[in-house]
């Protein structure tokens, strides 16, 4: 299975969103902090934005902000907002992968490679990920 840098830079610029919930941050922040370049990270955040997994706001009180709580935010979310399907071969989505012959068994074999990846990936969350300090609560709000 192939990461992609995409995905491996919206994921770090969604974990820098999650430690500063009630903040905004701006892209030339994120890049910084990530040493991600700017330019790439730019266009990752529009993916991001369009799939609701960040909200955005101009000005100089703008910035980005989750779209969502972190803990509602999975590392299968934000795959699927950079690279659409998990896995491909070749560019062909695995349900439509079909072999004759011998080689028959095979697609299935990818198929279960891929749930078992998207599983794993459905079940960690943007919260999960963080360090116990680094997940702070949002203003108004107090630890128990």
């Amino acid at each position: 299975m192939h990461i992609s840098a995409k995905a491996d830079y919206a994921t770090r610029a969604l974990l820098e969103l999650a430690c500063e919930p009630a903040r905004p941050l701006t892209c030339e922040a994120i890049a910084s902090s990530q040493e991600i370049p700017f330019r790439f990270l730019k266009s990752v955040v529009g993916e991001l934005r369009r799939a609701g997994l960040v909200r955005s706001q101009r000005g100089c009180e703008g910035g980005y902000w989750l779209g969502r709580p972190a803990g509602d935010i999975t590392l299968l979310d934000v795959l699927r907002a950079v690279d659409g399907a998990l896995i491909t071969l070749r560019g062909t989505e695995l349900e439509e992968l079909e072999y004759p012959g011998p080689a028959a068994g095979l697609p299935g074999v990818w198929r279960r490679v891929e749930a078992d990846a998207a599983a794993v990936l459905g079940g960690v969350t943007l919260a999960s990920l963080l360090p116990a300090r680094e997940a702070r609560q949002p203003a108004g709000n107090t630890a128990a």
